[in-house]
């Protein structure tokens, strides 16, 4: 049988489930915009109070519907890199798999990146946990330039990332100038290829 502590840090952790769950929803089909406690709570069928039971409050929650996503999108892009057997098939391939992943979980996906804390800095754990975003595109960078430093090799590596981030960001978002969903996958294939064919010149 369970003792009266062991019951009660399972009730807790079965709430934070949840409340986790349901923000998780309610980002997917509505994004931040008008996210509100009382809403996610009702949703996860709990009072207003039990989402400071089970979090510090709703950007700590947000931040856990964020990390998440980043394990997912972590996933994908281990995936996908696995899958190739060059340095530039897998550069190709994480991006293209960045790409889907931001096209098939939008909203969670902008979430990643919009989400302004109001009660706090954001803290270090869930920095470290973007370091997915960067992990996968080190390796085969350092296969096409191995005499780089190391630190030469991350900043390379947070520049493809961000070059790629921001062409789907501006197509996700109908930008002007921004490439349309349906050209989206192969500029960015052209644009890692000619940018891989620079790295292979230099």
């Amino acid at each position: 049988m369970f003792k009266k502590g062991e019951k009660m840090s399972n009730k807790r952790e079965h709430l934070k489930k949840r409340l986790l769950d349901a923000a998780e929803a309610r980002i997917a089909k509505q994004g931040l915009t008008g996210l509100r406690a009382r809403d996610v709570t009702a949703d996860a069928g709990c009072a207003l109070g039990g989402l400071y039971t089970a979090y510090e409050d709703l950007d700590m929650l947000i931040l856990t519907v964020s990390s998440r996503t980043l394990a997912r999108l972590g996933a994908a892009l281990e995936v996908a890199a696995a899958g190739q057997s060059t340095p530039e098939a897998r550069l190709e391939a994480l991006a293209l798999a960045y790409m889907d992943f931001a096209m098939q979980n939008r909203n969670l996906w902008f979430a990643l990146f919009d989400h302004n804390m109001v009660s706090r800095e954001i803290p270090d754990w869930h920095h470290a946990e973007h370091e997915v975003l960067i992990r996968y595109i080190m390796g085969p960078l350092h296969q096409l330039q191995p005499n780089m430093t190391p630190d030469g090799l991350a900043l390379r590596a947070r520049t493809l990332f961000s070059a790629v981030h921001g062409i789907v960001r501006l197509s996700l978002e109908d930008r002007f100038a921004a490439a349309k969903p349906h050209e989206l996958s192969t500029e960015i294939s052209t644009f890692v290829q000619q940018m891989v064919a620079g790295m292979k010149a230099g």
